[in-house]
């Protein structure tokens, strides 16, 4: 029997008992939208996850923290050290494309009544060319002049001083900023240090007018890791410190055991980058051994994402119940259509039809009823989706949007693939329920069957 004929017969004896395909088509479409809706929650969940840990920093960056110098196992100090040869050693490390130390000076910002607070911090161009600006460009390696790029944050964050209520959004590409850099700290004889008076005769502090370079990327309302801080070429800020803090370098220098201030940089943070995303852990393992204190946005995503999964294999096993029960539902209606035409399929046997084509006309409806299910099932669940993601969207549950990425992610995610397995495995379930009654419509005796009324 050729296959177009196999079709329609088999479309021909769905047609003949419609309230019943209907019904058992119904359980596949239940069961198909079940599964999709379930497992889109999932991969809504983990794409939106994965979509703030991109905002929030890189996913091949490792960050490297050194504050205070880092403690062993007995509570001491170690004697490693965040310093440019240190930095250097770092570069030698297979897979690593850029390091980049951060030099960090927290700065009093002014516009007019207003000011604000933050840090300014140096970094190299490694660090620069990860960045993504909304307009404007990053600072060439070693100007002349101090040029900053601006966290997307940084101009919300002006106020008056005396009323915090009053703000001011600035626009650092066009409002002329004035800046004050802290006053450089000295250590008392105990080893503390404090801060030198205002100025000599109380004058005034000095305010530095800084060029704009360019903005990162983002709104005021979207929050990262760099959101808060301005950036410079960090060979740039470090010759611009020097001419304030002199042989100190910074405001508050580090100090060796005689309690004077070193006479070179030991930085606090430092920014190591990857080639690819399956070589951070590998790296970070590598940078940890070398003594240093080492995160990444990676490692904090795949225990997310571990989370995640097995929040979505439970969803899928709950929709799997549904289907289960439509399996169930095929085999029956399979059954009973083999009881109904005994007498068909004994005088298809008599006239000299191919067992296997017997066996092939059961699995083919089967097998249409599984792809109708699915096939509805699967347009069912855009629909729900949709709703969903209007719920989950501007204007929606505010319970709800926190699942999503303040609310511009899908909760509930669709990929053309899950719709065109869905279907597939929709097909095989059904062939799957038919294959038993289809063997034995193939065994039936030809004579039992004629016999039959």
């Amino acid at each position: 029997m050729k296959v177009v004929d196999l079709f329609l017969l088999a479309i021909n004896n769905l047609k003949r008992r419609k309230f019943r395909t209907v019904l058992t088509v119904l359980g596949v479409v239940i069961g198909t939208s079940s599964i999709v809706v379930m497992v889109s929650l999932g991969l809504g969940m983990s794409e939106s996850l994965m979509q703030s840990f991109k905002n929030s920093g890189s996913l091949t960056k490792i960050n490297i923290s050194n504050y205070g110098g880092m403690a062993d196992n007995t509570g001491k100090k170690a004697a490693v050290q965040l310093t440019d040869d240190s930095l250097k050693q770092l570069e030698t490390i297979p897979h690593v494309t850029g390091v980049s130390p951060s030099l960090e000076v927290p700065i009093t910002a002014k516009f007019g009544a207003y000011e604000a607070n933050y840090s300014i911090r140096g970094v190299s161009q490694a660090y620069f060319s990860q960045m993504k600006l909304k307009e404007g460009t990053t600072p060439p390696a070693g100007d002349s002049e101090l040029t900053l790029v601006y966290g997307n944050t940084v101009g919300s964050s002006f106020h008056k001083v005396k009323n915090w209520q009053d703000s001011y959004v600035a626009n650092p590409m066009k409002d002329t900023i004035f800046y004050i850099f802290p006053e450089k700290q000295v250590s008392n004889p105990n080893g503390v240090s404090k801060d030198q008076p205002e100025t000599a005769n109380n004058k005034p502090q000095k305010k530095y007018i800084l060029k704009t370079a360019g903005i990162m990327e983002g709104t005021a309302e979207d929050y990262s890791e760099e959101s808060m801080y301005a950036y410079a070429d960090i060979d740039t800020l470090k010759a611009f410190l020097k001419k304030i803090y002199k042989k100190d370098l910074v405001p508050d220098p580090k100090t060796g055991k005689n309690g004077k201030p070193l006479r070179y940089y030991v930085y606090d943070e430092a920014y190591v980058f990857v080639d690819d995303m399956k070589n951070v852990s590998e790296v970070q393992k590598t940078i940890t051994d070398m003594g240093y204190s080492a995160y990444s946005n990676l490692e904090w995503l795949k225990q997310s994402q571990d989370s995640i999964n097995m929040v979505q294999m439970v969803l899928g096993g709950i929709g799997a119940v549904s289907l289960l029960v439509a399996a169930i539902g095929i085999m029956n209606t399979m059954m009973m259509s083999i009881f109904e035409r005994t007498k068909e399929i004994g005088v298809m046997k008599v006239l000299g039809c191919d067992m296997g084509d017997i066996r092939n006309m059961f699995l083919t409806e089967s097998a249409l009823i599984g792809f109708f299910g699915g096939l509805i099932g699967i347009a069912l669940s855009y629909g729900i989706s949709a709703i969903i993601n209007s719920l989950t969207g501007g204007g929606g549950s505010d319970v709800l949007s926190g699942f999503t990425n303040g609310g511009e992610g899908q909760l509930s995610l669709i990929p053309a693939w899950l719709a065109l397995f869905a279907i597939g495995f929709a097909m095989l379930v059904g062939m799957l329920s038919g294959y038993f009654p289809s063997v034995r419509a193939m065994k039936l005796s030809p004579l039992a069957a004629i016999r039959n009324e």
